[in-house]
């Protein structure tokens, strides 16, 4: 572990300047101004929870809080951001601003990927980085949803990272009927109204349709 705890991520940063259309990677605030950015890997405030060992606190993957995702990832998401923003009324709460999206992980390195298998090597909630993550092509985007009047995150089933069978879609066990009526909320406009897929063990998780087609990439942003 101490290896790992100690390894300095100091990758050569990529131009993406030579693709273009939906093959792009670009910054989401550039078609949507207010979507929250917390990368939570940028940062030494995130754990993989639950683990078998107990929780680890893990070091600062990325070196900046700065987001890209493809450009059709970003489009996706531009539609959720539009039809939840428009939201001033939910489950019997008032939300003057509407709702919005804060993105916890968008594209990751590969070289990052091959850390988190060396953690915790469960393909439930990490991929395998020999074959890469869809996080690596940047086609899949972590996220949930806050009141855009006051910056506070809705309540959901559990924290990010939180590898457990209650960040399950699926999760059948009891949670307060407020985080079911968020987590529906979520999954219905990212899945029906932007049309990403998801990830039924990762509430959080949503990707673009045929994001394990895209090229597996691996710079550090700075």
């Amino acid at each position: 572990m101490k290896k790992i705890l100690l390894f300095v991520l100091l990758l050569p940063v990529y131009s993406t300047l030579g693709q273009d259309g939906e093959d792009e990677l670009i910054n989401p605030k550039d078609l949507i101004p207010d979507i929250v950015i917390d990368l939570k890997y940028s940062t030494s405030d995130h754990m993989f929870l639950n683990l078998p060992e107990g929780d680890i606190l893990l070091p600062k993957f990325y070196t900046a809080n700065e987001c890209l995702l493809l450009s059709k990832a970003v489009k996706m998401l531009k539609i959720a951001q539009d039809s939840l923003r428009n939201i001033r009324e939910f489950n019997g709460k008032q939300y003057p601003n509407g709702i919005g999206v804060k993105i916890w992980d968008g594209y990751r390195p590969r070289s990052v990927q091959y850390l988190f298998w060396e953690i915790y090597p469960n393909s439930t909630y990490i991929a395998n980085p020999e074959t890469g993550s869809k996080h690596n092509r940047g086609g899949a985007i972590d996220l949930t949803l806050i009141d855009l009047a006051t910056g506070l995150e809705l309540q959901m089933p559990t924290l990010f990272d939180d590898f457990s069978t209650k960040a399950s879609h699926s999760y059948t066990g009891y949670l307060p009927s407020e985080v079911l009526y968020n987590r529906a909320l979520l999954k219905s406009i990212m899945s029906e109204v932007a049309g990403l897929l998801i990830y039924d063990a990762e509430w959080w998780h949503y990707e673009i349709p045929g994001a394990s087609n895209y090229p597996l990439l691996d710079f550090q942003m700075k």
